[in-house]
């Protein structure tokens, strides 16, 4: 039976990397409410495309997909699924709105996880729905070429709700006495959920939900305006890879969590980031300030190419026709230089 100790924790050394990672969060972390307070009407833009942004990355790990208009009108709830992938996203786009707006009435508890594996399957026909699994199940890859790597054989599913039920006592108990910074707590936790593996299907989904419920929880809640998903699914192959080096030996207690930690708090910190270059642009640019003006702040501080999209998530003050504007006035003035076309359509800053 694997043992669940995270007292543990607070007797291990942590290198130099994992402790820059922390403190650098903690600082944004102090920053965080000074952020919330400035920009209301950014910050209500953000959590739109974060939704967004999250619902979708965080299916297409998995295979889970549907076009962009068609995911833009599930997440806004103007429309209704038309096949297993659009149920399986409106699930999710569900669990992550409770998630989003009740984290603090949701406890770290197996029957609470239960519940939201059974809201984010409630459109589906899954008999599974809500239950853990009945048959065995494993943690694999598919490559380029579509070949299933199995990257880890999980618990059996008899031992599977026992387990969960630990794991979650373990936690609490863990955040109760204040061992070890949450941090360094979470990204442990989350790792010993996917080495469960508890459920027949969602398992990748629930714990990037419970990323977010954790780490809310805890007061870091930079998830609900920057996804914390999309930055998964940009560094999919690194977080397979991390993932399988830090099973190895889990069964007896004796793997080494520090890879997947240093990789998620890697992805924390970006999103503290990205989000405060969004804030620090809304700043420099004001209210006052004209489309062409935000678009162009925007511009001369990215490197390499953008797209419009990139530009509408980087200025979440504006709508799609102001930047569109913006963009041909600034390719007309020999600001920005403007490639390919349609839907392939990118800017970068002219060359000195």
């Amino acid at each position: 039976m694997r043992v669940f100790d995270y007292s543990k924790l607070k007797e291990r050394t942590w290198d130099n990397e994992i402790l820059a990672y922390v403190a650098q969060i903690h600082e944004y972390k102090g920053k965080q409410d000074l952020y919330l307070r400035q920009k209301p009407v950014e910050l209500n833009r953000l959590i739109e495309i974060a939704k967004i942004q999250s619902t979708e990355s965080s299916n297409q790990i998995e295979g889970i997909v549907t076009t962009n208009a068609r995911l833009k009108q599930l997440v806004e709830d103007k429309t209704t699924p038309r096949n297993r992938d659009e149920e399986e996203i409106l699930g999710y786009r569900n669990v992550l709105n409770i998630v989003h707006e009740a984290y603090e009435a949701i406890p770290v508890r197996s029957n609470y996880i239960l519940q939201l594996h059974g809201e984010m399957l409630k459109h589906t026909a899954f008999s599974y729905a809500g239950k853990y699994k009945t048959t065995p199940n494993e943690i694999d890859m598919m490559l380029e070429n579509g070949e299933k790597v199995v990257l880890f054989k999980p618990l059996e599913p008899y031992e599977t709700p026992d387990a969960v039920e630990r794991l979650c006592n373990e936690y609490n108990k863990a955040i109760g006495d204040g061992i070890v910074d949450p941090l360094i707590l979470i990204p442990n936790f989350i790792l010993d959920f996917l080495c469960i593996h508890p459920f027949n299907d969602g398992n990748g989904r629930m714990s990037r939900l419970l990323t977010l419920l954790l780490l809310y929880r805890s007061g870091y809640i930079v998830g609900q305006y920057i996804s914390i998903e999309k930055a998964i699914a940009d560094t999919k192959e690194t977080y397979y890879e991390v993932l399988q080096n830090a099973d190895q030996n889990w069964y007896e207690g004796e793997n080494d969590p520090k890879p997947f930690i240093k990789y998620m708090l890697g992805i924390i910190l970006s999103c503290y980031r990205e989000f405060e270059a969004r804030i620090v642009l809304a700043e420099k640019t004001g209210k006052k300030s004209k489309a062409y003006d935000v678009v162009k702040t925007y511009s001369e501080n990215t490197l390499g190419k953008f797209s419009k999209h990139d530009a509408l998530v980087a200025c979440p003050s504006l709508g799609s026709s102001s930047v569109e504007s913006a963009l041909k006035k600034l390719v007309d003035e020999g600001a920005i230089i403007r490639t390919g076309a349609g839907r392939k359509t990118m800017y970068m800053k002219k060359r000195e």
